[in-house]
């Protein structure tokens, strides 16, 4: 007897809606602040020169922005979370930087094929509902011969880690894909495919903070899925989940002095559109 295994239909506006929701929630930009340096790295790595049009996508509070203007590009910043630009914005105008913020879906960018060299996402796209369409529009607003540079967790690095952890106990919704799989060659070259190449590097952010605790202080306080995770759950799993990520930052930590340091594998790719 065959038996057919049937395949979830996923509600996809369901799914970005909560998605949304996470990410509005808490405070990222406390957390995202402390991950500059992956702008700067990503920026250095598509060679951004001073008289391109820069697009930032899901930029959050602005890190690959800001390091695109400190090169004196011309940048355009997005997020669907208004208050996450509200904190880029406050950033430029400290640094006396000219960007545009615009509110905008990664899956639905309201501007034309080919209007940018380099398109930018630290941390960001891969967090999409829908991954192909926000490949597909990535790859349409970028020009030819023109850049997309994407840094991405891993799915065996710390935060994929994390993610995997969560998961024990806030099951994704049935049939969403990991965003983990932006961190991994072969999904990259399966999302955007030819005539596009993909140069990609494993590369480590260090998070530093005072302590185990500090960091799930932090985390549980600020970042948008950590806090959803804790406040979907009962205290009993709530008390569980907090011992399960102690336990994961120590297999992690390489610090020996009493703080944390953990270095965490994320994915630099540089997509060229051929085509």
């Amino acid at each position: 007897m065959n038996v057919q295994t049937e395949i979830p239909v996923v509600d996809l506006a369901a799914v970005k809606a909560r998605q949304q929701a996470t990410w509005s929630s808490g405070d990222y930009a406390i957390v995202g602040t402390t991950l500059q340096i992956v702008g700067e790295t990503l920026c250095e790595a598509v060679d951004l020169r001073s008289n391109q049009m820069v697009l930032d996508v899901a930029a959050g509070n602005g890190n690959a922005t800001l390091a695109a203007a400190r090169r004196f590009a011309d940048v355009v910043s997005t997020d669907y979370v208004a208050a996450l630009l509200e904190r880029g914005r406050e950033r430029a105008a400290a640094e006396h930087l000219a960007v545009t913020f615009q509110e905008a879906d990664a899956e639905k960018l309201p501007f034309a094929d080919a209007s940018f060299d380099v398109v930018l996402s630290t941390f960001g796209v891969m967090f999409t509902a829908d991954q192909q369409q926000a490949a597909n529009e990535l790859r349409r607003v970028c020009r030819i011969g023109g850049k997309i540079g994407l840094a991405s967790w891993t799915p065996e690095g710390f935060i994929g880690q994390l993610f995997k952890t969560i998961g024990k106990y806030v099951p994704p919704a049935p049939g969403v894909k990991s965003p983990a799989l932006w961190g991994t060659e072969a999904h990259l070259g399966a999302l955007f495919g030819p005539p596009t190449t993909v140069d990609a590097k494993r590369r480590h952010f260090n998070f530093r903070y005072r302590s185990r605790e500090h960091f799930l202080e932090i985390f549980r306080t600020y970042y948008g899925p950590v806090l959803k995770a804790f406040g979907s759950i009962d205290p009993v799993k709530q008390q569980l989940l907090a011992t399960d990520m102690l336990g994961l930052m120590d297999q992690f930590n390489v610090a020996k002095d009493g703080t944390l340091v953990i270095p965490s594998e994320y994915l630099e790719a540089v997509i060229t559109r051929r085509g």
